[in-house]
């Protein structure tokens, strides 16, 4: 986890939050610290920041460290924050609206969390739902890592938490639908931007798609 530290490039008028809150509607400003998202989030030991520190850094105007930073990658939007919060805010969203923003800006973190996003839209598109194996599989070709993490790989296949075989959801076209609405709403991004966009999904949480 890194320090909010050093120089750093301040919105003092606020413009970044006023973005954020736009694009999630989501009601940041009501954030007070409490911390309870940080202590519920699952993956809070991968990232530089919490996500109580991402929402202070946005309220604070801090765009650049916000979208270069690798906690908005790491979200796995598991909803964990979201249900703690106690000011309503969908952290998840924000997340997401924060992942729309950096692709855009073209200030996506240059680790492989892009990538790894992108694998799993694509699945999601093809299926409806992710097939693990198959985004996984895909990712590691893409990373040329195909050994990397191969014996956690596969405990998880042991329990069955890989299945081989992936399955379509019923109601596809629904998926597709919500697609195109994004591509068509992008603004000024190319479809592989509009594709990676989390913001397909950003539009559906709590939706139940």
């Amino acid at each position: 986890m890194s320090e909010v530290s050093g120089p750093l490039a301040v919105d003092t008028a606020g413009r970044f939050a006023d973005e954020v809150r736009r694009r999630t509607g989501q009601p940041i400003e009501r954030c007070y610290q409490c911390a309870k998202c940080a202590s519920g989030c699952l993956v809070a030991e991968y990232t530089d920041y919490r996500p109580n520190q991402i929402l202070r850094m946005v309220q604070f105007g801090l765009r650049e460290q916000v979208l270069r930073s690798r906690a908005i990658w790491v979200c796995s939007s598991c909803q964990a924050c979201g249900a703690r919060c106690p000011n309503g805010i969908n952290i998840a969203a924000v997340m997401d609206g924060l992942k729309e923003m950096a692709v855009a800006e073209k200030l996506a973190v240059p680790e492989q969390g892009p990538l790894f996003h992108q694998m799993f839209m694509d699945g999601v598109r093809r299926m409806g739902r992710v097939h693990e194996a198959a985004v996984l599989a895909r990712y590691k070709l893409k990373t040329h890592r195909l050994m990397a993490d191969f014996g956690l790989g596969l405990r998880l296949f042991r329990k069955g938490k890989f299945p081989l075989l992936g399955s379509r959801i019923r109601r596809q076209e629904e998926i597709e639908r919500i697609f195109s609405r994004a591509l068509a709403s992008g603004e000024g991004v190319t479809r592989h931007e509009a594709v990676l966009l989390p913001g397909v999904l950003a539009g559906s949480h709590g939706k139940g798609i």
